[in-house]
């Protein structure tokens, strides 16, 4: 194969970076997008679409390339890097924005008197065994496992545990930190929902009120009021009697037969076994057979004895 038909194979294997286009190209170098609103050849894309949207496809690329290089460049020990301006195009969010969370009440007692937050490291330096030791959690400074001896105060019992003591007080801060961790948590839910936390926890109040109102027989009715407490209606539902003197006997002969069925029947709806029952409470000794000189028999109540 001759010189120049190998150059002209490569050149058609491999084409020019330089492109030329009736309308230019826009281009958003900050988001890497190029927009090519050039007409397009309809005869050719339904004749070969696929070649068609391939060399479109490249063309765009290639000037989307010669524009990135054209920026100005960094060049470090790995690699060359071009600077990206802004972008232009503004895209939409796949989320909505953020919304700020609300300051709890440390925050906004801060806030009013101008504290402000500081930062302290983790790691504290403990004179007593020279080392660094976290200063909260496993093994912190601010435990007193490591105290050999505490001093009692002077108002205090001198047999008291002041080990046990110092225990109790850190559960308590533990349980109190915990429980305004929930307070706050629900108070960001209700502003979320754009209620009052005020409101909300009063309603939630009130529900407790009714549920326990709710547990004595008398649905809270004669139960003493709070102080300060607000008449709560607790829905109590009527009870319903049968009448005295129905006007149609066949509803009195269906409930008096109603009740004959169920003491004849068991739980599964079988009839009950009078003899066998019988039996059965006489060997446990609840009746006993006396005879009487006259012949006759009768069942009194007692226990046999053996």
């Amino acid at each position: 194969m001759d010189v120049a038909d190998q150059l002209q194979a490569l050149k058609a294997k491999y084409k020019s970076v330089e492109v030329e286009k009736l309308i230019p190209l826009d281009f958003d170098l900050g988001n890497l997008v190029a927009y090519d609103t050039n007409p397009i050849d309809a005869a050719q894309l339904k004749k070969q679409p696929e070649a068609y949207l391939k060399d479109v496809a490249r063309d765009g690329t290639q000037l989307l390339l010669n524009q990135i290089f054209s920026l100005p460049t960094e060049t470090s020990l790995d690699s060359v890097t071009a600077k990206l301006p802004p972008g232009t195009t503004i895209l939409p969010r796949a989320k909505p924005i953020p919304k700020d969370k609300p300051m709890t009440r440390w925050e906004k007692f801060a806030k009013a008197k101008g504290i402000q937050k500081t930062t302290r490291k983790k790691m504290n330096y403990d004179e007593a065994s020279g080392e660094y030791k976290a200063r909260w959690g496993y093994k912190g400074t601010n435990t007193a496992e490591d105290d050999w001896i505490k001093e009692v105060p002077h108002n205090a019992d001198p047999m008291e545990d002041q080990y046990e003591k110092a225990r109790e007080e850190k559960t308590e801060r533990v349980n109190k930190n915990k429980q305004q961790q929930r307070r706050n948590a629900e108070e960001h839910a209700a502003v979320s929902a754009g209620k009052n936390p005020r409101e909300v926890r009063k309603a939630e109040v009130t529900k407790k009120i009714l549920e326990s109102k709710g547990a004595t027989a008398s649905m809270g009715r004669f139960d003493k009021s709070l102080r300060n407490e607000d008449a709560v209606k607790v829905k109590r539902g009527k009870r319903k009697f049968d009448e005295l003197t129905p006007g149609d006997a066949s509803k009195e002969k269906e409930g008096v037969m109603n009740v004959v069925k169920k003491v004849l029947k068991g739980e599964d709806g079988k009839v009950i076994n009078v003899t066998k029952a019988v039996k059965h409470v006489h060997q446990k000794g609840g009746l006993k057979v006396v005879d009487f000189d006259d012949g006759k028999k009768k069942k009194t109540k007692g226990r046999s004895k053996k």
